[in-house]
This record gives structure tokens, sequence and C-alpha cells, in this order.
């Protein structure tokens, strides 16, 4: 029999951790009163039927502090990690555990009953239960359908039913029965990828590209906020390719498919198919590809600086052309890519940075310069001036650097600008930024929001001169708690009254932005507030607090 081991299976500390108190206490109450029933204990995964008003499947993996799961009810949906869980937990750390697989489970019992049933039994029972579940039903159907039909029209009509009834919305589904849909979906994919290794792999092609278009007519009409629609969009895409690849079609004809679908297609099911499909392509099919993709490129329109909707065609384009211009090691044809369009300063950061990626370092910083030229009316691109300086640093140009760096920082003040700054021109530089700063934040007015006053502050934090932020602070009370809260955190030793208000604001406004982030958050401050002032002070507050908040459950659960 094995040792029971002397720390748990799962951290209780951690599950208390993430369930909170209070739905931890429940799961206490839930593996006390037996309401648990596991069902597999394996070495990194624990499954069970929690018993509660109805019978819940849970599933809790990892070991010690690395804790993961997931359960049916509808607490985890909504809320995340649940009672049923923390008793699923508590009820593992019962059993004996030497690391191994874990001994026998509910379902091992059940195995074994199972096998020392007839083959009729099991088909009888099996049938008897797909009777009541329509999801089974559907999946026995279709399953059933690809393997007994040997005429192929008919193997066709059977199947192209089957997928219809399995991709159906009726108009709507909602995120209730979206995982349901996914399922009747999967079942039908699963059939068609049972078609690919046999003597069907062309018929695999043609159904999967029906699915295909079912499913993206499907997705806006499904409550799919778990992404559903778009993972079987993905599956469907490598049954696709791996149908092509065991079917050999014609590859003229293939190209002729998949271009239009890469380049119109809403849903990016064939994204880089000319990459992915260039085995299947060959050097015919890629041949076409090329010449549907200049043809194409041939009748774009010149851009503008204004977004057209053909941009994301022309977007498609420079990749697959790119990809072509690669093949042929043709540096100038991808450089001519890439400025075909140059309306934005991350257009030419791009196209710079591909240059210095090439060797062409010289080039790299001619674009850049010039981007920072073409959009100077404009608020800096700070990526690309710092791109842009780093080049003139590295070419010995230390003024040209500091003087487009001052250009910048005077039109758009930031920390990162800043630091470079600083970096560049030291303690002299830093002190000119400072005094430049100081007087913009001056002449902001409280409550306009000035992202001077946010960028004066987050500099003096980076300096650790606290006072000086705090003095800035108080004139701008409309400041929120994403410049307050790292500025009090880092002050606490020195202005430990300023921080307790801060927090304090904190607090609140993390509490009222309602669920389980904002809750954490909010008692995560008032722990640190416990080490600013005495215990009584700290118990007063917390008392009000709760009296204040009773009604917010996930605050209440966190708080204890």
């Amino acid at each position: 029999m094995a040792k029971r081991a002397t720390q748990p299976r799962f951290d209780v500390a951690v599950l208390r951790e993430q369930a909170g108190p209070k739905v931890f206490a429940r799961g206490e109450e839930y593996q006390r009163d037996g309401q648990v029933d596991l069902l597999s204990v394996e070495r990194d995964r624990v499954l069970a039927r929690v018993l509660g008003s109805e019978d819940y499947r849970t599933v809790l993996t990892g070991r010690g502090k690395k804790i993961r799961g997931e359960c049916s009810c509808p607490a985890f949906r909504d809320w995340g990690f649940c009672k049923h869980m923390v008793a699923t937990g508590l009820a593992a750390n019962e059993v004996a555990d030497d690391g191994g697989e874990g001994g026998p489970s509910v379902l091992d019992r059940i195995r074994a009953h199972l096998k020392q049933k007839g083959v009729d039994a099991l088909v009888e029972m099996v049938v008897e239960i797909a009777e009541r579940d329509t999801a089974l039903f559907r999946k026995l159907d279709i399953a059933a359908t690809a393997s007994s039909t040997r005429d192929v029209k008919r193997l066709e009509k059977e199947l192209r039913r089957a997928i219809d009834v399995a991709t159906r919305t009726g108009g709507s589904v909602g995120y209730d029965g979206a995982h349901d849909w996914a399922d009747n979906v999967d079942a039908a994919l699963d059939a068609v990828s049972q078609l690919v290794q046999g003597r069907h792999a062309a018929l695999a092609m043609k159904l999967v590209l029906h699915t295909i278009d079912r499913i993206e007519d499907a997705v806006d009409d499904i409550g799919d906020s778990d992404g559903e629609g778009h993972a079987l969009l993905e599956q469907a895409g490598d049954i696709h390719l791996a149908a092509c690849l065991a079917a050999k079609p014609d590859p003229v004809m293939l190209a002729r498919d998949l271009f239009p679908r890469q380049i119109y297609g809403q849903y990016d099911t064939f994204y880089r198919a000319v990459v992915r499909y260039d085995e299947a392509l060959g050097e015919a099919g890629l041949a076409e590809y090329r010449r549907l993709a200049v043809e194409a490129w041939e009748k774009l329109p010149p851009p503008t600086r204004k977004p057209e909707k053909n941009e994301n065609d022309a977007s498609v384009l420079i990749d697959i052309l790119d990809f072509f211009a690669e093949r042929d090691g043709d540096v100038e044809a991808r450089i001519a890519l890439r400025s075909r369009n140059l309306s934005t300063s991350s257009d030419y950061l791009t196209l710079a940075k591909f240059c210095l990626a090439e060797g062409r370092k010289e080039e790299a910083l001619r674009h850049a310069e010039e981007g920072l030229w073409m959009f100077e009316d404009e608020r800096p691109d700070g990526r690309l001036v710092l791109f842009v300086v780093d080049l003139l640093a590295k070419a010995g140009r230390k003024e040209d650097a500091a003087s487009t760096l001052w250009k910048a920082f005077e039109k758009a003040p930031s920390l990162d600008l800043y630091r470079q700054l600083r970096k560049l021109g030291g303690k002299a530089a830093g002190e000119r930024a400072l005094t430049y700063m100081e007087a913009k934040a001056a002449a902001s007015r409280p409550m306009t929001g000035d992202m001077a006053v946010s960028t004066f502050i987050l500099i003096l934090m980076e300096e650790k001169m606290y006072d000086a932020a705090w003095t800035a602070l108080r004139g701008h009370p409309e400041m929120g708690p994403y410049l307050t809260g790292p500025l009090a955190e880092a002050s606490e030793k020195t202005h430990p009254q300023e921080v307790l208000a801060a927090h304090a604001r904190n607090v609140e406004f993390h509490i009222s932005t309602g669920g389980r982030t904002g809750a954490k958050e909010a008692c995560r401050l008032i722990a640190r507030m416990a080490r600013l002032r005495d215990p009584a002070a700290q118990a007063q507050y917390i008392a009000t607090l709760k009296q204040r908040h009773r009604l917010k459950r996930s605050f209440m659960e966190f708080l204890g």
C-alpha cells in the first residue's frame, strides 16, 4: 500500500487564495459531507463528480502550488475557481499519493465491469444512451455514415447532410448552447478527417471546404466568447491541408482555389496559405499562385494617406509576394514591397527595421529619418524616434541624436524619451528635461488630464524625487490609480500619510469596478495599509469597509 505523501497533492493555501475564504469554506463543507466522488486520480489530473444542486464534472490539474482546472457549474463560468474545485482538491489530498499514476478509481471499476460484458450488450447500452442524448446520436450517426457507406456519391450526400445539421444555428445560438454546437461540428469534422488517409481523401477536401463555409457563415450567430468557432476553423484548415497532401490534387487548380480564400477570407482560416501549402502546391502550383498575386497586385490602385477598403487585400498580397521574393533571395523586391504604402510612421519603422536586419544600416537610417520628417507636424512616434536616435548614436553622430531626442521630447514628452535623454546627455540633460517638464506641468490646469502632469510625475518617480512628485500630484487630484498607485507603493517608507490616503482612494476605485479582479486588487492594497498604521485603526477601517460594501459579493469573499 502506498505511503501517504508528507506534502498534500494540492497546496491548501493556494486553494484558499484562488477560491477566496467564503468559497473555500463552502468547498470544505462539500468535502466533509462526502459530496465528492473521485472518478480518476492520475499523476497530474484529478477527475471528480461533485454532488450539489446538480451533479457537476470537476477537473483539477497540476500539483502543489500550480493548480488549474475547470468545472461544469455556472459559478466557474461566471466567477472562476469554485467550491466544487476546492472540494475536489481537498478530497484528492485525502487519497494516498506516491507521485505515481494513483490507485484504482471509479472509472477503473466501470472499465473492468464493461470488459466483462459481451459486444452485443455494449452496443445495446450505447444505442440506448444515444436515443436520449442528441449530441451523442449525431456523433455516432456521422461516424457510422463515414464507415459504412461505399458509394462515393451517397457518402458525400449523407455527410453533407450531417455537416449541414451539425452547423445549423437557426439564426442564433446562445452562450449556453455554444459548447454543444461546437461538439456537434467537431464530430462532423472528425468524420471527415477519417476519410483523409483512405481512398476518399479527395472527398475529404471537398467536404471540409463545405464545412469551413458553413462554420464561417455561422460564427456571427454563435455566443462564442470562448472562441470555439475560430478553433473549429483552425481545426478544419488543418484537415484540409492534410487532405491536400494525401489526395495530391491538380496543383494549378489548388492554387486557384486557395488564392482567393487567402486574400478575401474573413476569418483567416487560410492565413499564409501559400506558405503552409507549399508542399501540396509544388512548383507548378506556386508558379500559378505567384501569377495570380502579381496580376492582383498590378490592379491595385495607388495607396493614399486615408485607409482604403482594399488595403487589407494589399497587405495580404505583400505577404504572398514577399514569400516569393524571399525564396528568390531578392532583397530589393522585398524592400520595394514594404515601400509601397508609407502612410504611417509605423510603416517607415517597419521598412527601416527590415533594412537594418538585412545589414543596410545607412538605408535604414535614411528611411527612418524620412519617416520623422514626413510626420513632423504630428505627434512623434516614440518608437521611430528611439530607433533613429540609436542608429545616430551608433554612427558617432551624438549631437544629431541629442537634437532629434530634444525635438521629440519637447513636442511629446514621455518617460522613455526622458530615459534616453538622461542616458545620452547625463545629469545635465536630465536636469534640463525636469525643468522643462516642471514648467509644462505648472501651465496645465487642474482636471484637464494633461499628459504633461503624468509624465512629469513619472519622471520624478524615476529619479526618486518623491516630495516633488506628491507636490505635483496635489495640484491635480484627477490623476487616477494607475499613476497614484505606483507612486504610493514606491514611497510608503517616506510618505506614509499621503500613501494611506492614496491607497484608500484606490481601494474604493477597485471595489467600484466590480468583479474578482477589482476585489482582489482592493484587498491587496488593504493589506499594504496594515503596515502603515496601528492595528486598531486598521481594524476600524476594515469594519467600515465591510459595512459600506456588504453587498459586494466578490469583495466580501476576498476580504473574509
